[in-house]
């Protein structure tokens, strides 16, 4: 008897149903909310995102997932100068986590870092952010070292690294 194909624990769901799209000035109020929801600790505010959007299209690139009911449920960014690039952030709505949502943004990251020549793109993530760092590792990202309280009060941040090869 042949087994089903393992599908990573991933939710019902289906991330074909979420249009991803440069992410624009009027989605910075709903941004800030799911920002709160996400990171309650060390989130970003409404003037770092406006900060963020003022660097595009020069060094940054910024991405929002809509919902077809034009509910934003992720979002990502890139800063990118030079050869190098950095993923700025990643956030997923709860009930869209583990549908391949994040993977389809950071893919579409790095995509974007290789069009512009980037050969190689770092990250922090929180250490016991065990989801985030399998989908960082699964995606070719490698652990390059540790920030002690980086996130403050004692949460220490992962710093990864990915090479990029090939052209997108």
């Amino acid at each position: 008897m042949m087994s089903a194909p393992r599908q990573e624990n991933r939710r019902p769901g289906n991330v074909d149903t979420v249009v991803v799209r440069r992410m624009r000035w009027w989605d910075i109020a709903p941004l800030a909310e799911l920002e709160r929801e996400l990171f309650p600790h060390d989130r970003w505010t409404v003037e770092t995102f406006w900060s963020e959007l003022a660097g595009v299209p020069d060094t940054r690139y910024y991405l929002v997932a809509e919902s077809l009911e034009g509910e934003i449920v992720g979002y990502a960014g890139l800063f990118a100068a030079r050869d190098q690039a950095d993923v700025q952030t990643i956030g997923v709505r709860p009930d869209q986590q583990r549908t391949g949502l994040g993977r389809r943004l950071l893919n579409s990251l790095l995509d974007e870092a290789r069009r512009r020549g980037c050969r190689e793109v770092s990250l922090e993530v929180r250490a016991e952010n065990t989801a985030a760092i399998g989908l960082y590792e699964r995606s070719g990202f490698e652990v390059a070292g540790r920030r002690r309280g980086y996130y403050g009060q004692g949460a220490d941040a992962i710093v990864m690294r990915c090479w990029l090869s090939g052209r997108v």
